[in-house]
């Protein structure tokens, strides 16, 4: 996967106990370990697509539903764009043995998260982009939280195939649709600086872990949600479909 935009911003998740990976804008990451993939999304949307046979799984981030079809595009520039970031990510899963029959995916984001917006919300096309590719590409869709009105917090057990989803009060970090709007204007320079500093922060899961009850299909609950955010917000955990 040399020159590749593999995230690479590595730590130990102490709320889900194990190693972690957090994907910042324009990455991916694929394992078959035993790993948390995470990732904050706002009109950006996520897919983790998992062979469950091979028990293999990856993640990628995206900022914009064009194809990056530019031949001028370096890697890490083409990322941006959902074609691009789909065809890497689904490529690397079938060198790694997965088989295209048995990917499924379970996808995220696509929020409208700035307010009055008066054209298409780049989070719809986004979304609109996800399920038509996926489509097309016959990956069976067995889950996803896309659009609304909330930015997004996921994780990611690739192994298991386990998703879990925390919708974010806009308050808690108000600037990530103009961090997104920021990115998108960049240039592949300013994005790779940036990406440089981003990676010497970590990020944890700090509040207690909801546990899941048994279910056969996937379902709802509340993640690390304190009670009074519980009324605002929900927040999703989709289990293994």
């Amino acid at each position: 996967m040399s020159g590749l935009p593999i995230a690479s911003n590595l730590y130990f998740d102490n709320h889900f106990k194990r190693p972690g990976v957090k994907l910042l804008p324009n990455e991916f990451y694929m394992t078959d370990e035993d790993m948390v993939l995470v990732t904050v999304l706002g009109s950006c949307v996520a897919a983790c697509i998992h062979d469950r046979t091979a028990g293999i799984g990856g993640m990628n981030h995206f900022m914009l539903p064009d194809d990056g079809s530019d031949p001028t595009h370096a890697a890490s520039d083409s990322m941006r764009y959902g074609a691009y970031a789909m065809e890497v990510l689904i490529n690397e899963m079938l060198k790694r043995g997965g088989k295209r029959e048995r990917l499924e995916a379970k996808v995220f984001g696509g929020g409208a998260v700035l307010a009055g917006m008066t054209t298409i919300n780049i989070g719809d096309r986004n979304s609109e982009f996800v399920r038509r590719y996926l489509a097309t590409e016959k990956i069976r869709i067995v889950a996803e939280d896309l659009q609304g009105m909330y930015p997004r917090k996921v994780a990611f057990m690739p192994r298991t195939g386990q998703v879990m989803v925390k919708k974010l009060m806009t308050q808690q970090d108000p600037g990530i649709a103009e961090r997104e709007q920021a990115l998108a204007r960049q240039t592949p320079e300013e994005r790779s600086e940036r990406l440089a500093r981003a990676r010497a922060r970590v990020e944890l899961f700090n509040q207690p872990r909801a546990v899941p009850a048994a279910a056969a299909k996937p379902r709802i609950e509340l993640f690390g949600a304190a009670a009074s955010l519980q009324r605002t917000v929900r927040a999703r955990l989709v289990e293994e479909a």
